[in-house]
């Protein structure tokens, strides 16, 4: 499927939208320099895994990814990415919609608030650049560490949300930055995320 940004940038994404869709969910992608697209694994475990709970979820590559129009913009033009991602699985679902990423892309959704969105579900977020609108937001935010993760250590995560509003850290000992083992996990916080925005 294809969407187009408010500045004209085509992008292009995949749609799951099952039957009934209670709730819906974006998710965005890691960094593209480092091989970052829709098809990693998180994001795959994500857009494979929540359709059977009667989440619909959009998944698409960022400027510059894939076949996405644009240039990569290190953050910045990729929030407008998101949003207008945003107000695309709000034309296919009447529920909540959660903002979501992995890693870079967890920062670029964490730095993005659209009013659309219910809550946000960050996987691995790195936390390298500002988000501090979201560290006032009063919407539910859900982050997950993993244990032996290089890049988002957990003790930096909750050392640097400590003081953000309605902000929940989970922590999964086991994991690395990839997640390769606990991708059902993933799915099911994804689906606590979800719910913590239908409150």
């Amino acid at each position: 499927m294809r969407f187009t940004a408010t500045d004209g940038t085509v992008l292009d994404g995949e749609l799951a939208v099952p039957a009934g869709a209670r709730a819906g969910m974006v998710v965005c992608h890691p960094h593209p320099h480092y091989g970052g697209s829709m098809h990693t694994p998180v994001v795959e475990a994500l857009f494979e895994g929540l359709p059977a709970h009667g989440v619909a979820v959009l998944r698409f590559d960022f400027r510059g990814v894939g076949a996405s129009g644009g240039t990569h913009d290190g953050g910045d033009a990729e929030r407008l990415d998101a949003a207008t991602a945003v107000s695309r699985l709000a034309t296919e679902v009447d529920g909540p919609i959660v903002l979501a990423g992995w890693s870079f892309g967890a920062d670029v959704a964490l730095s993005t608030g659209p009013a659309r969105i219910a809550g946000w579900f960050a996987v691995a977020p790195p936390l390298r650049f500002a988000v501090s609108p979201r560290s006032a937001d009063p919407r539910p935010a859900l982050l997950v560490a993993g244990g032996r993760d290089p890049v988002a250590p957990p003790d930096h995560i909750r050392a640097a949300t400590a003081d953000w509003t309605a902000t929940s850290v989970v922590e999964l000992p086991t994991a690395d930055h990839l997640f390769l083992a606990e991708r059902a996990q993933l799915v099911e916080l994804a689906q606590t995320a979800i719910r913590s925005g239908c409150e």
